[in-house]
């Protein structure tokens, strides 16, 4: 082989010292390119397509990075774990003595990252009818006012409550936790989250990195008037194989007594916002602590409502846990006015009865969806495990064509149109 025909390769990576772990990356790459362990999300070099899909909904930019490299010397999935910062970009002389030529090096530093062609793939992929922007009356979101990286400035949070918000007894442990920003300036929508910094190092000695959590409030404070916001915190222990583990933040958060203190970046999120318009109507799909933002925009609206400064435009949820005794706020939301919010539950895991998941409620539900499929002031919110995603975007087309519309064209309406958002982890 001839050392100075090796080819290049553009390689994306993500910085680790500004990704927040929120998932969203992978949840949107449509080829299975990115993954993650409990410390670093990484991408497959062997995978990427740059279809660029994931790089606008990255709520820090962390996803925009790229480094070129001979491509027999890409960073591996396992090298990439292991980072704590991304490597320093290598120099021309140290690509030729990788054997690129300097006329490749030259050309690929003019020419912009462009998305690849299209496959031609056939499989159904739900992240492709995600919107990236927010709706058309969103308020204006403050992003990124605490930064991640050491250097930067982190905000002290005071715990102002911690009640447990699932049925003692039961292995689901859930936490409504509110904390209080005093006087820094933390300004927080619907839909919008901040990310944690458990204190203390890992097994390693590094120390944690943050972790994300949606605001469970609405943008007055989850005590209007006050600079606090909500959290919905699921103790985790045991992963996803069902395996022992003790979940670094969430163990953390649920622990936490009133008047300690927290540190807290952010906020984070663009995109996932409410409409602010009279008229729009709001469908809130989610599981378990995938209710947080739903949480907020309900509770937003009760408090307009209350007030008399809001008219019209349906609030309907469709919101999924194993048992009854697993779904954070069931109580409050069964006091909610019927005329209110149009609440359906479903539960997988009830003794005696048959399975059933949000996309089933849906389906029963089509006539009353399939209008606000059609009706440009509907809005649809998804957000929970990743496994709900497909099934719910699937039951949302199926729900269309069973009404006589085009999918293709309502979902790229969805989509276009900032209506359709999905946040899933």
């Amino acid at each position: 082989m001839d050392m100075a025909d090796q080819a290049l390769l553009k390689q994306h990576v993500i910085d680790p010292e500004i990704c927040i772990r929120c998932n969203t990356c992978e949840a949107t790459c449509p080829v299975g390119a990115v993954t993650h362990d409990d410390r670093n999300y990484v991408v497959d070099a062997d995978k990427c397509n740059f279809c660029m899909a994931c790089v606008p909904p990255c709520p820090t930019g962390s996803i925009d990075n790229w480094r070129l490299v001979a491509r027999i010397k890409a960073y591996s999935v396992q090298e990439q774990l292991g980072w704590d910062e991304l490597p320093p970009e290598l120099s021309a002389e140290a690509l030729a003595a990788d054997g690129v030529a300097a006329g490749t090096v030259a050309a690929e530093l003019e020419a912009p990252t462009l998305p690849a062609a299209a496959t031609g793939a056939t499989l159904f992929n739900s992240a492709a009818y995600g919107a990236t922007l927010p709706p058309w009356s969103a308020a204006h979101p403050y992003t990124n006012l605490y930064g991640p990286k050491a250097t930067e400035k982190s905000i002290t949070a005071t715990v102002a409550g911690n009640v447990r918000v699932t049925d003692v007894g039961h292995d689901y442990d859930t936490h409504h936790i509110v904390l209080d920003f005093g006087a820094m300036p933390f300004p927080l929508l619907e839909g919008q989250s901040i990310a944690i910094v458990p204190p203390g190092v890992d097994a390693n000695g590094r120390a944690h990195h943050p972790r994300q959590y949606s605001i469970a409030s609405p943008r007055n404070g989850e005590r209007p008037g006050y600079n606090n916001a909500s959290l919905t915190v699921k103790r985790v222990l045991e992963d996803h194989q069902g395996r022992p583990v003790r979940g670094v933040a969430s163990n953390y958060l649920c622990d936490l007594k009133v008047g300690a203190s927290v540190q807290v970046i952010g906020p984070f999120g663009s995109s996932f916002l409410m409409p602010n318009h009279p008229k729009s109507h709001i469908v809130m799909i989610c599981t378990g602590t995938g209710s947080a933002p739903m949480r907020a925009m309900t509770e937003w609206r009760r408090r307009l409502r209350s007030s008399g400064k809001f008219e019209g435009g349906k609030l309907m949820l469709f919101f999924g846990a194993r048992t009854q005794q697993e779904l954070p706020y069931f109580g409050p939301l069964q006091s909610l006015p019927k005329d209110f919010i149009d609440s359906n539950f479903a539960f997988s895991r009830t003794p005696g009865a048959p399975k059933r998941y949000v996309q089933d409620l849906m389906r029963e539900r089509a006539a009353d969806l399939a209008p606000l499929l059609a009706d440009p002031q509907a809005y649809f919110y998804v957000c929970g495990l990743k496994a709900m995603e497909e099934g719910v975007v699937l039951a949302l087309r199926d729900i269309a064509q069973g009404a006589g519309l085009a999918w293709d064209s309502v979902g790229a309406a969805l989509k276009r149109e900032g209506r359709l958002h999905l946040e899933t982890y």
